[in-house]
Protein backbone atom coordinates (compact mmCIF):
# COMPACT_ATOMS: atom_id res chain seq x y z
CA UNK A 1 0.00 0.00 0.00
CA UNK A 2 1.01 2.86 -0.68
CA UNK A 3 0.08 6.77 0.12
CA UNK A 4 -0.18 10.03 -1.50
CA UNK A 5 -0.65 13.72 -0.43
CA UNK A 6 -4.19 15.68 -1.08
CA UNK A 7 -1.84 18.39 -3.10
CA UNK A 8 -0.05 15.52 -5.26
CA UNK A 9 3.67 14.74 -4.82
CA UNK A 10 5.13 11.43 -4.60
CA UNK A 11 3.83 8.52 -3.10
CA UNK A 12 5.47 7.11 0.27
CA UNK A 13 5.36 4.22 2.06
CA UNK A 14 3.15 3.41 4.89
CA UNK A 15 5.88 3.89 7.79
CA UNK A 16 7.14 7.21 5.76
CA UNK A 17 3.74 8.49 5.65
CA UNK A 18 3.66 7.92 9.21
CA UNK A 19 7.16 9.41 10.44
CA UNK A 20 6.51 12.15 8.38
CA UNK A 21 2.97 12.62 9.45
CA UNK A 22 2.36 16.13 7.08
CA UNK A 23 3.20 15.76 3.41
CA UNK A 24 6.16 18.08 2.06
CA UNK A 25 4.01 19.67 -0.01
CA UNK A 26 1.85 20.56 3.12
CA UNK A 27 -1.00 18.29 2.63
CA UNK A 28 -2.09 15.06 4.03
CA UNK A 29 -1.45 11.77 3.38
CA UNK A 30 -4.04 9.24 1.50
CA UNK A 31 -3.93 6.03 0.44
CA UNK A 32 -3.79 5.46 -2.97
CA UNK A 33 -6.35 2.73 -3.13
CA UNK A 34 -9.04 0.81 -0.45
CA UNK A 35 -9.50 -2.71 0.49
CA UNK A 36 -12.71 -4.21 0.17
CA UNK A 37 -13.25 -4.82 3.51
CA UNK A 38 -16.77 -6.78 2.08
CA UNK A 39 -14.37 -10.24 1.53
CA UNK A 40 -13.40 -10.50 5.52
CA UNK A 41 -16.24 -9.08 7.38
CA UNK A 42 -17.57 -12.85 8.03
CA UNK A 43 -14.58 -13.80 9.57
CA UNK A 44 -13.98 -10.90 11.32
CA UNK A 45 -16.74 -10.33 13.01
CA UNK A 46 -16.29 -12.10 16.36
CA UNK A 47 -12.82 -10.77 16.80
CA UNK A 48 -12.19 -9.05 19.85
CA UNK A 49 -10.38 -5.57 19.32
CA UNK A 50 -7.22 -5.88 19.07
CA UNK A 51 -7.59 -8.66 16.69
CA UNK A 52 -9.50 -6.50 14.74
CA UNK A 53 -7.24 -4.19 14.64
CA UNK A 54 -4.78 -6.14 13.56
CA UNK A 55 -6.36 -7.75 10.85
CA UNK A 56 -7.07 -4.30 9.88
CA UNK A 57 -3.78 -2.86 9.42
CA UNK A 58 -2.94 -5.77 7.41
CA UNK A 59 -3.83 -3.49 4.93
CA UNK A 60 -2.21 -0.71 5.21
CA UNK A 61 0.92 -1.21 7.46
CA UNK A 62 2.22 -3.08 4.44
CA UNK A 63 6.09 -2.63 5.00
CA UNK A 64 5.81 -3.87 8.81
CA UNK A 65 6.77 -7.23 10.17
CA UNK A 66 3.51 -9.50 11.13
CA UNK A 67 5.88 -9.27 14.43
CA UNK A 68 5.80 -5.90 14.66
CA UNK A 69 2.40 -5.62 13.74
CA UNK A 70 0.69 -7.34 16.41
CA UNK A 71 2.93 -5.95 18.78
CA UNK A 72 2.06 -2.48 18.35
CA UNK A 73 -1.46 -3.26 18.49
CA UNK A 74 -1.87 -5.75 21.22
CA UNK A 75 0.90 -3.83 23.87
CA UNK A 76 -1.17 -0.60 22.84
CA UNK A 77 -4.96 -1.46 23.94
CA UNK A 78 -3.24 -3.56 27.13
CA UNK A 79 -3.20 -0.58 28.74
CA UNK A 80 -7.35 -0.20 28.54
CA UNK A 81 -9.44 -0.90 31.38
CA UNK A 82 -12.31 -2.60 30.02
CA UNK A 83 -12.21 -5.91 28.62
CA UNK A 84 -14.04 -5.07 25.26
CA UNK A 85 -11.67 -1.63 24.49
CA UNK A 86 -14.73 -0.26 23.17
CA UNK A 87 -17.94 -1.07 24.60
CA UNK A 88 -21.50 -0.34 23.52
CA UNK A 89 -23.83 0.83 25.86
CA UNK A 90 -27.52 0.36 25.42
CA UNK A 91 -29.40 3.23 26.24
CA UNK A 92 -32.88 2.77 24.62
CA UNK A 93 -33.76 0.08 21.40
CA UNK A 94 -32.86 2.69 19.38
CA UNK A 95 -29.93 4.50 20.76
CA UNK A 96 -26.30 2.63 21.97
CA UNK A 97 -23.39 4.36 23.27
CA UNK A 98 -19.67 3.57 21.32
CA UNK A 99 -17.85 4.03 24.88
CA UNK A 100 -14.28 5.45 23.70
CA UNK A 101 -13.02 6.81 27.06
CA UNK A 102 -11.20 3.65 28.35
CA UNK A 103 -7.64 4.30 27.85
CA UNK A 104 -5.07 5.56 29.92
CA UNK A 105 -6.16 9.09 29.33
CA UNK A 106 -9.96 8.44 29.75
CA UNK A 107 -10.74 9.80 25.96
CA UNK A 108 -11.12 8.66 22.13
CA UNK A 109 -7.36 10.04 21.22
CA UNK A 110 -5.84 7.10 23.29
CA UNK A 111 -6.61 4.50 20.41
CA UNK A 112 -4.76 5.79 17.95
CA UNK A 113 -2.22 7.40 20.18
CA UNK A 114 -1.00 4.30 22.07
CA UNK A 115 -0.83 2.82 18.92
CA UNK A 116 1.04 5.44 17.43
CA UNK A 117 3.91 5.91 20.18
CA UNK A 118 4.52 2.21 19.56
CA UNK A 119 4.83 2.78 15.30
CA UNK A 120 7.46 4.96 16.21
CA UNK A 121 9.18 3.11 18.66
CA UNK A 122 9.76 0.50 15.73
CA UNK A 123 10.31 3.02 13.33
CA UNK A 124 13.37 4.41 15.48
CA UNK A 125 14.71 0.84 16.42
CA UNK A 126 14.58 0.27 12.50
CA UNK A 127 15.95 3.30 11.22
CA UNK A 128 18.86 3.97 14.34
CA UNK A 129 17.32 7.78 13.91
CA UNK A 130 15.73 9.70 16.78
CA UNK A 131 12.48 11.49 16.56
CA UNK A 132 11.32 14.75 17.55
CA UNK A 133 7.50 14.82 17.39
CA UNK A 134 5.18 18.03 17.28
CA UNK A 135 1.81 18.51 18.16
CA UNK A 136 -1.17 20.97 19.38
CA UNK A 137 -3.96 20.45 21.63
CA UNK A 138 -6.99 21.65 22.86
CA UNK A 139 -6.93 19.00 25.54
CA UNK A 140 -7.52 15.57 25.22
CA UNK A 141 -4.67 15.30 22.08
CA UNK A 142 -1.81 16.51 24.10
CA UNK A 143 -2.77 14.08 27.13
CA UNK A 144 -3.01 10.81 25.31
CA UNK A 145 -0.01 11.66 22.84
CA UNK A 146 2.37 12.47 25.71
CA UNK A 147 1.10 9.47 27.48
CA UNK A 148 1.32 7.28 24.10
CA UNK A 149 5.33 8.55 24.25
CA UNK A 150 6.04 8.79 27.64
CA UNK A 151 9.67 7.31 28.04
CA UNK A 152 9.93 6.07 24.71
CA UNK A 153 13.44 5.92 23.87
CA UNK A 154 14.54 8.16 20.84
CA UNK A 155 11.61 10.21 20.83
CA UNK A 156 11.67 13.97 22.29
CA UNK A 157 7.84 14.99 22.36
CA UNK A 158 6.81 19.30 22.17
CA UNK A 159 2.98 19.88 22.84
CA UNK A 160 1.53 23.24 22.08
CA UNK A 161 -1.85 24.02 23.96
CA UNK A 162 -3.94 26.88 25.05
CA UNK A 163 -3.17 28.39 27.68
CA UNK A 164 -6.66 28.86 29.95
CA UNK A 165 -8.28 27.44 27.17
CA UNK A 166 -8.31 23.30 28.19
CA UNK A 167 -9.91 21.95 31.39
CA UNK A 168 -7.43 22.00 34.06
CA UNK A 169 -7.64 18.34 34.78
CA UNK A 170 -6.23 18.06 30.54
CA UNK A 171 -3.75 20.55 31.44
CA UNK A 172 -2.28 18.40 34.61
CA UNK A 173 -2.49 15.34 32.25
CA UNK A 174 0.27 17.39 29.78
CA UNK A 175 2.39 18.53 32.79
CA UNK A 176 2.36 16.29 35.50
CA UNK A 177 3.83 13.38 34.00
CA UNK A 178 7.73 13.92 35.41
CA UNK A 179 8.71 12.57 32.26
CA UNK A 180 12.07 14.23 30.45
CA UNK A 181 11.42 13.62 26.96
CA UNK A 182 7.51 15.66 27.21
CA UNK A 183 7.88 19.51 27.17
CA UNK A 184 4.26 21.00 27.33
CA UNK A 185 3.92 24.22 25.89
CA UNK A 186 1.02 26.98 27.35
CA UNK A 187 0.76 29.84 24.35
CA UNK A 188 -1.11 32.73 24.78
CA UNK A 189 -3.53 32.18 21.98
CA UNK A 190 -6.16 29.53 20.55
CA UNK A 191 -6.05 25.92 19.25
CA UNK A 192 -5.91 27.48 15.92
CA UNK A 193 -2.83 29.43 16.86
CA UNK A 194 -1.06 26.67 17.89
CA UNK A 195 -1.76 24.23 14.69
CA UNK A 196 -1.05 27.22 12.74
CA UNK A 197 2.60 27.37 14.06
CA UNK A 198 2.55 23.11 14.21
CA UNK A 199 1.93 23.45 10.22
CA UNK A 200 4.32 26.56 9.85
CA UNK A 201 7.27 24.65 11.33
CA UNK A 202 6.71 21.76 9.79
CA UNK A 203 6.31 23.46 6.00
CA UNK A 204 10.31 24.67 6.93
CA UNK A 205 11.58 21.22 5.27
CA UNK A 206 15.25 22.48 6.34
CA UNK A 207 14.32 21.99 9.90
CA UNK A 208 12.16 19.48 9.23
CA UNK A 209 14.54 17.20 8.16
CA UNK A 210 17.16 18.97 10.70
CA UNK A 211 15.45 16.95 13.67
CA UNK A 212 13.26 14.49 12.38
CA UNK A 213 10.11 16.26 12.70
CA UNK A 214 6.67 13.93 12.88
CA UNK A 215 2.86 15.13 13.56
CA UNK A 216 1.20 13.90 16.25
CA UNK A 217 -2.39 15.42 15.51
CA UNK A 218 -4.70 13.61 13.38
CA UNK A 219 -3.23 15.13 10.10
CA UNK A 220 -0.92 12.01 10.71
CA UNK A 221 -2.72 9.06 8.33
CA UNK A 222 -1.48 6.40 11.41
CA UNK A 223 -4.39 8.36 13.92
CA UNK A 224 -7.21 8.22 11.17
CA UNK A 225 -6.77 4.89 10.24
CA UNK A 226 -6.72 3.87 14.12
CA UNK A 227 -9.89 5.44 14.55
CA UNK A 228 -11.69 3.55 11.49
CA UNK A 229 -11.26 0.51 13.63
CA UNK A 230 -13.54 1.33 16.34
CA UNK A 231 -16.60 2.45 13.93
CA UNK A 232 -15.84 -0.90 12.26
CA UNK A 233 -16.20 -2.84 15.47
CA UNK A 234 -19.22 -1.21 16.59
CA UNK A 235 -20.65 -1.64 13.11
CA UNK A 236 -20.26 -5.52 13.32
CA UNK A 237 -21.43 -5.66 17.02
CA UNK A 238 -24.75 -3.93 15.78
CA UNK A 239 -27.52 -6.43 14.72
CA UNK A 240 -26.89 -7.10 10.91
CA UNK A 241 -30.05 -6.29 10.03
CA UNK A 242 -29.58 -2.89 11.97
CA UNK A 243 -26.07 -2.07 10.01
CA UNK A 244 -27.29 0.08 7.33
CA UNK A 245 -29.69 1.97 9.03
CA UNK A 246 -27.63 3.20 12.14
CA UNK A 247 -26.32 6.53 11.78
CA UNK A 248 -23.30 7.39 13.62
CA UNK A 249 -23.55 10.43 15.74
CA UNK A 250 -19.70 12.16 15.99
CA UNK A 251 -18.74 14.53 18.82
CA UNK A 252 -15.70 16.44 16.47
CA UNK A 253 -14.13 19.45 16.15
CA UNK A 254 -11.11 19.13 14.04
CA UNK A 255 -13.29 16.97 11.52
CA UNK A 256 -10.62 13.83 12.46
CA UNK A 257 -12.87 11.72 14.29
CA UNK A 258 -15.65 11.64 12.49
CA UNK A 259 -13.24 11.13 8.71
CA UNK A 260 -12.24 8.22 9.85
CA UNK A 261 -15.20 6.99 9.99
CA UNK A 262 -16.23 7.57 7.04
CA UNK A 263 -13.22 6.71 5.28
CA UNK A 264 -14.76 2.85 6.10
CA UNK A 265 -17.52 3.72 3.37
CA UNK A 266 -14.44 3.94 0.97
CA UNK A 267 -13.98 0.18 1.88
CA UNK A 268 -17.54 -1.00 1.02
CA UNK A 269 -18.88 -0.84 4.30
CA UNK A 270 -22.30 0.34 4.34
CA UNK A 271 -23.29 3.30 6.90
CA UNK A 272 -26.00 5.24 6.21
CA UNK A 273 -25.46 8.36 7.70
CA UNK A 274 -22.84 10.62 9.71
CA UNK A 275 -24.14 13.24 12.09
CA UNK A 276 -21.26 16.15 12.55
CA UNK A 277 -21.83 16.93 16.36
CA UNK A 278 -19.95 20.36 17.27
CA UNK A 279 -20.42 23.13 20.07
CA UNK A 280 -20.99 26.81 19.53
CA UNK A 281 -17.45 26.66 17.66
CA UNK A 282 -19.71 25.54 14.57
CA UNK A 283 -17.29 25.72 11.51
CA UNK A 284 -18.50 22.49 10.44
CA UNK A 285 -21.99 22.76 11.06
CA UNK A 286 -22.01 25.97 9.00
CA UNK A 287 -20.06 24.30 6.45
CA UNK A 288 -22.56 21.48 6.14
CA UNK A 289 -25.59 24.29 6.08
CA UNK A 290 -24.52 26.39 3.68
CA UNK A 291 -21.56 25.18 1.86
CA UNK A 292 -19.21 28.12 2.92
CA UNK A 293 -16.18 26.93 5.26
CA UNK A 294 -14.96 30.00 6.88
CA UNK A 295 -13.11 30.85 10.02
CA UNK A 296 -14.84 32.66 13.11
CA UNK A 297 -14.06 33.65 16.38
CA UNK A 298 -13.09 30.83 18.80
CA UNK A 299 -15.38 30.90 21.55
CA UNK A 300 -13.89 29.30 24.85
CA UNK A 301 -16.94 27.01 25.86
CA UNK A 302 -17.87 24.02 28.07
CA UNK A 303 -16.67 21.61 25.67
CA UNK A 304 -13.27 23.10 25.13
CA UNK A 305 -11.81 20.13 22.88
CA UNK A 306 -13.71 21.36 20.12
CA UNK A 307 -12.83 24.87 20.31
CA UNK A 308 -11.82 25.12 17.28
CA UNK A 309 -12.43 26.90 13.83
CA UNK A 310 -9.74 25.06 11.33
CA UNK A 311 -10.61 21.98 10.86
CA UNK A 312 -7.72 20.53 9.41
CA UNK A 313 -9.04 16.77 8.58
CA UNK A 314 -11.52 18.89 6.33
CA UNK A 315 -8.85 19.02 3.36
CA UNK A 316 -8.87 14.68 3.29
CA UNK A 317 -12.55 15.15 2.67
CA UNK A 318 -12.28 17.78 0.07
CA UNK A 319 -9.85 15.72 -1.60
CA UNK A 320 -12.75 13.46 -2.25
CA UNK A 321 -15.42 15.87 -2.72
CA UNK A 322 -13.24 17.47 -5.81
CA UNK A 323 -12.66 13.64 -7.24
CA UNK A 324 -8.69 13.65 -6.44
CA UNK A 325 -7.99 16.82 -8.00
CA UNK A 326 -4.75 17.72 -5.88
CA UNK A 327 -4.25 20.73 -8.22
CA UNK A 328 -7.78 22.13 -7.03
CA UNK A 329 -7.91 21.25 -3.40
CA UNK A 330 -4.26 22.86 -3.20
CA UNK A 331 -6.13 26.17 -4.88
CA UNK A 332 -8.92 25.67 -2.44
CA UNK A 333 -6.75 25.57 0.41
CA UNK A 334 -4.58 28.86 -0.75
CA UNK A 335 -8.08 30.69 -1.04
CA UNK A 336 -9.19 30.08 2.52
CA UNK A 337 -5.52 30.29 3.87
CA UNK A 338 -5.48 33.88 2.20
CA UNK A 339 -9.61 35.04 2.77
CA UNK A 340 -10.43 32.88 5.74
CA UNK A 341 -13.19 31.62 3.94
CA UNK A 342 -14.04 29.69 0.64
CA UNK A 343 -17.67 29.37 -0.18
CA UNK A 344 -18.71 26.03 -2.14
CA UNK A 345 -21.30 26.46 -4.99
CA UNK A 346 -22.50 23.21 -4.10
CA UNK A 347 -21.11 20.75 -1.09
CA UNK A 348 -23.26 17.89 -1.10
CA UNK A 349 -21.50 14.75 0.24
CA UNK A 350 -24.26 12.56 0.94
CA UNK A 351 -24.19 10.89 4.02
CA UNK A 352 -23.77 13.73 5.95
CA UNK A 353 -25.86 15.74 8.69
CA UNK A 354 -24.49 18.26 11.26
CA UNK A 355 -25.74 20.06 14.34
CA UNK A 356 -23.82 22.40 17.03
CA UNK A 357 -25.37 22.99 20.58
CA UNK A 358 -24.65 26.18 22.85
CA UNK A 359 -23.09 26.71 26.21
CA UNK A 360 -26.74 27.45 27.51
CA UNK A 361 -28.14 23.78 26.22
CA UNK A 362 -24.90 21.13 27.05
CA UNK A 363 -26.03 21.42 30.95
CA UNK A 364 -29.39 20.70 29.85
CA UNK A 365 -28.63 17.88 27.69
CA UNK A 366 -26.30 16.18 30.38
CA UNK A 367 -29.51 16.43 32.97
CA UNK A 368 -31.73 14.68 29.85
CA UNK A 369 -29.28 11.79 29.12
CA UNK A 370 -28.96 11.68 32.94
CA UNK A 371 -32.42 11.48 33.80
CA UNK A 372 -33.84 9.80 30.87
CA UNK A 373 -31.23 6.97 30.51
CA UNK A 374 -29.50 7.04 33.73
CA UNK A 375 -26.13 7.54 31.95
CA UNK A 376 -23.86 10.35 32.03
CA UNK A 377 -22.05 11.80 29.67
CA UNK A 378 -19.11 14.29 28.93
CA UNK A 379 -19.63 17.90 27.62
CA UNK A 380 -18.98 16.77 24.44
CA UNK A 381 -20.86 13.88 24.01
CA UNK A 382 -23.72 15.78 25.00
CA UNK A 383 -23.84 17.80 21.77
CA UNK A 384 -24.26 14.74 20.10
CA UNK A 385 -28.03 14.37 21.74
CA UNK A 386 -29.18 17.89 20.59
CA UNK A 387 -32.10 17.43 18.23
CA UNK A 388 -31.44 13.17 17.97
CA UNK A 389 -34.29 11.26 16.64
CA UNK A 390 -35.35 8.92 19.47
CA UNK A 391 -37.29 6.91 17.01
CA UNK A 392 -34.09 6.50 14.53
CA UNK A 393 -31.39 3.88 14.99
CA UNK A 394 -27.53 5.59 16.40
CA UNK A 395 -24.65 5.18 17.74
CA UNK A 396 -23.00 7.89 19.67
CA UNK A 397 -19.86 8.22 20.11
CA UNK A 398 -18.87 8.89 23.83
CA UNK A 399 -15.34 10.49 23.27
CA UNK A 400 -14.25 11.32 26.80
CA UNK A 401 -14.83 10.50 30.44
CA UNK A 402 -17.15 12.95 32.58
CA UNK A 403 -14.34 13.24 35.43
CA UNK A 404 -12.35 15.19 33.00
CA UNK A 405 -14.55 18.22 33.17
CA UNK A 406 -15.76 18.64 36.85
CA UNK A 407 -16.86 22.16 36.14
CA UNK A 408 -19.62 21.78 33.78
CA UNK A 409 -21.12 18.86 36.21
CA UNK A 410 -20.84 21.64 39.37
CA UNK A 411 -22.27 24.74 36.96
CA UNK A 412 -25.92 21.80 36.02
CA UNK A 413 -25.93 21.06 39.84
CA UNK A 414 -24.74 17.69 39.68
CA UNK A 415 -23.08 15.62 41.42
CA UNK A 416 -19.58 15.89 40.06
CA UNK A 417 -17.65 12.66 38.65
CA UNK A 418 -14.52 11.28 39.80
CA UNK A 419 -11.79 9.55 38.32
CA UNK A 420 -9.03 7.67 40.16
CA UNK A 421 -6.49 8.12 37.93
CA UNK A 422 -7.37 12.07 37.65
CA UNK A 423 -7.77 12.68 41.78
CA UNK A 424 -3.77 10.80 41.39
CA UNK A 425 -2.39 14.18 39.31
CA UNK A 426 -3.64 16.56 41.96
CA UNK A 427 -0.79 15.58 44.26
CA UNK A 428 1.95 15.83 41.56
CA UNK A 429 4.11 18.86 40.57
CA UNK A 430 3.75 20.54 37.29
CA UNK A 431 5.70 21.50 34.54
CA UNK A 432 5.01 23.29 31.68
CA UNK A 433 7.09 26.02 29.50
CA UNK A 434 5.38 29.36 28.39
CA UNK A 435 6.56 30.00 24.60
CA UNK A 436 5.32 32.78 21.85
CA UNK A 437 3.23 30.91 19.60
CA UNK A 438 5.16 32.55 16.29
CA UNK A 439 6.91 29.94 14.66
CA UNK A 440 10.32 31.39 15.03
CA UNK A 441 9.95 31.24 18.76
CA UNK A 442 8.45 27.36 19.13
CA UNK A 443 11.28 26.41 16.68
CA UNK A 444 14.35 28.25 19.20
CA UNK A 445 12.66 26.48 22.08
CA UNK A 446 12.83 23.19 20.49
CA UNK A 447 16.74 23.31 19.31
CA UNK A 448 17.49 24.03 22.70
CA UNK A 449 15.66 21.29 24.40
CA UNK A 450 16.95 18.99 22.33
CA UNK A 451 20.63 20.30 22.09
CA UNK A 452 20.33 19.86 25.70
CA UNK A 453 19.65 16.57 25.58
Amino acid sequence: MRYRSTRGGSSVSFSEAVAQGLAPDGGLFLPEEFPDLTLHLEAWADLDYPSLCTEFFRHFATDLSTDDLENCVHSAYAKFSNKHTAPLHELSKHWKCLELFHGPTLAFKDFALQLLGNLYEVQIAREGKALCVLGATSGDTGAAAISGLLGKKGVTVFILYPKGKVSPLQEMQMTCTGAENVFPIAIEGTFDDAQRTVKELFADLEFRASVDLSAVNSINLARILAQSVYYLYAWLKLPSEERESTTFVVPTGNFGNVFAGWLLTKMGINISEFRVATNQNDVLHRLFKSGEYSLGEVKPSLAPSMDIQVASNFERLLYYFLNGDALRVSDVMKKFREDGKYSFDHFDISGFSSVSASDKEIPSLIQFVKQEYDYLVDPHTACAFKDLDPEKKAVILATAHPAKFPAVYQHAGMEIPISSSLEALKSREPCSYEVSFDASSVRSFILEKISGK
